[in-house]
């Protein structure tokens, strides 16, 4: 199971023709690749329930993926399209609030990844408490998966200690996190070759152990 090198193909040229006018005469290559991605994404939906307790085969691909419709109404940037697909999986598609796995699918920029973005305040609380209580707990579910902490993103942080929370404490880089993410990148030619699914499966169960660490922080 992969993408097809066409859905990718797509998405090169509409990087290069970001208009509506292009988009429109081209608009059966969108539904094609909008096909092709919805069924690699029940696939990989079905791998994921698996041996992941928190999802489960009743999860519907379409809801799992964000439009590929720009809102541009507070942007500098005015082009219409996204240049990738995208989706958010979790027993409430894309609109969990909670952790979930992230599919990005981008020419030169493909990249998977599990976690909870940005968690509303009950919940980032919650799951700094678990860090600052059991943080070899979360050292060692990392290393589950042959992770390390300075693995996980750090695209998503404060610049200085939460509050309730001193800059001397030892964890305090980590506890300065807004998001708690891991992610793997990949190739076209991973995402288009033979194994593709299988490598996203496998990246799946080496961060599932931290997804669980996240997922005992709130008690589910």
């Amino acid at each position: 199971m992969h993408i097809d090198k066409e859905t990718l193909d797509f998405l090169s040229s509409l990087r290069d023709n970001n208009n509506r006018e292009w988009f429109q005469e081209n608009k059966a290559m969108y539904e094609t690749a909008l096909a092709d991605v919805k069924n690699y994404i029940t696939h990989l939906i079905a791998e994921l329930a698996a041996f992941d307790m928190h999802i489960n085969t009743d999860i519907q691909a379409s809801r799992c993926l964000f439009r590929i419709y720009r809102d541009t109404r507070f942007s500098k940037d005015k082009t219409p399209y996204k240049t990738w697909f995208a989706a958010g999986i979790s027993v409430d598609g894309r609109k969990l609030d909670g952790p979930e796995y992230y599919l990005h699918i981008e020419p030169g920029k493909h990249f998977f990844a599990a976690g909870y973005w940005r968690p509303q305040k009950q919940h980032l609380h919650a799951i700094r408490e678990e860090i600052d209580y059991n943080y070899q707990d979360m050292v060692e579910a990392l290393a589950q998966g042959g992770w390390v902490i300075n693995d996980l993103s750090t695209e998503d942080k404060m610049k200085r200690a939460p509050a309730g929370y001193s800059e001397e404490d030892p964890h305090i880089e980590v506890l300065k996190l807004k998001s708690f993410i891991l992610y793997q990148s990949f190739t076209d030619t991973d995402i288009t070759g033979a194994k593709s699914l299988q490598k996203l499966v496998d990246t799946a169960k080496r961060i599932l152990p931290f997804k669980r660490f996240i997922h005992q922080a709130l008690d589910q």
